[in-house]
């Protein structure tokens, strides 16, 4: 399927001269490849580059949600300190174009799970700057204050991460829907989640979370080890910021894992677990004694959803290969948080906690 049929040109086309967006014919139409099912058509405009971001072709249920969701995430980071794509418009109704989308300002950068480009590549120095500089993108985005997303979100979150274990595991459980899933054959998934019950940190503070904060979704500035933009905002919430660096080192290049070896040998000097707990921390200002309950969280969340593609994949819905790897690197995670589990100096807590 050619990229414009990803997009009708001719109806974004008025729809931006309402809005005053650049004038003239739209050029350059071009997909872009992500690890979303969302799908991104850059385009070119009156001399401007632009991004256009739509559902996929056969929508999910909550698909134009999540389009309204992403575009209110960037809106109220607009003059903030966290690194985004600014957005240019947004359409939160489904009358244009039997959607909702948005679009917004074209990135000038790279992703490192794609290409690691010179400067960047014969630089240890600049990759161990690349590795500091995520940690400081993510305090940047958890000291915003929450509220910007709305008083009700805010509210929302009230009891947020006692909710977490039960809110994971109904997930995974509701993949026996699919024909063909054998169950959750993943070992340690049981004893995480009452590890993660029984040593639930007492207090919390909420702010902003991405969701899905690894290599795959930022965007680096290619003369500098800058963070250009956070990208992919789709599972952004109000939550405990300390989640998104759980799921940053859940994922960091290691060159004895083979789902990452690729990116860990060129970008051998990123810096270490400890460095980067450290640099979050005197960013954001947070409390990290309770952090490895977080990348364990972390850990337990992302092989949950990973398992989801191997039960469709089960139930033929999706690639038997893709399927087969995602059962695999699950599994991974979840020998990561037993490894941590095992090490951890954390004391069980009572069941209670509270937002400070």
């Amino acid at each position: 399927m050619s990229d414009r049929a990803h997009v009708d040109v001719a109806a974004l086309m008025s729809w931006l001269d309402d809005r005053g967006v650049g004038t003239g014919p739209i050029t350059d139409v071009v997909g872009l490849t992500g690890g979303t099912q969302n799908i991104l058509v850059r385009f070119t405009r009156n001399g401007h580059d632009y991004v256009f971001r739509r559902p996929p072709l056969h929508k999910r249920a909550n698909s134009d949600e999540t389009m309204r969701r992403e575009a209110c995430i960037l809106t109220a980071l607009a003059g903030s300190t966290v690194p985004h794509p600014r957005l240019v418009a947004s359409c939160d109704d489904t009358e244009t174009m039997g959607f909702c989308f948005f679009v917004m300002e074209a990135v000038s950068g790279f992703t490192a799970t794609t290409e690691v480009p010179e400067p960047h590549a014969s630089s240890p120095q600049m990759q161990h700057a690349m590795g500091l500089a995520l940690a400081d993108a993510a305090a940047a985005l958890g000291s915003v204050d929450p509220t910007v997303l709305g008083q009700q979100q805010f509210d929302r979150a009230d009891g947020w991460i006692e909710r977490q274990v039960g809110r994971w595991r109904k997930q995974l459980d509701s993949y026996h829907e699919l024909d063909g899933w054998p169950g959750p054959e993943l070992d340690g998934v049981d004893e995480i989640g009452r590890w993660l019950d029984e040593h639930r940190p007492a207090t919390w503070s909420k702010g902003i979370i991405h969701g899905d904060f690894h290599f795959g979704n930022v965007m680096f500035e290619r003369e500098s080890p800058a963070v250009a933009a956070i990208v992919d905002w789709e599972l952004a919430t109000v939550g405990d910021p300390l989640l998104d660096l759980g799921h940053l080192l859940a994922t960091w290049p290691d060159p004895n894992e083979s789902r990452t070896k690729g990116l860990a040998q060129q970008l051998d000097g990123l810096p270490s677990r400890d460095e980067l707990v450290a640099r979050y921390g005197q960013a954001s200002g947070r409390d990290m004694s309770n952090f490895d309950w977080y990348q364990v969280l972390a850990c337990y969340r992302l092989a949950i959803i990973l398992e989801g593609t191997h039960a469709r994949a089960c139930a033929g819905k999706t690639d038997e290969a893709l399927g087969a790897r995602f059962h695999a690197v699950s599994q991974a995670l979840l020998d990561q948080a037993l490894r941590l589990v095992a090490t951890t100096c954390i004391a069980p807590t009572s069941r209670s906690s509270h937002v400070v």
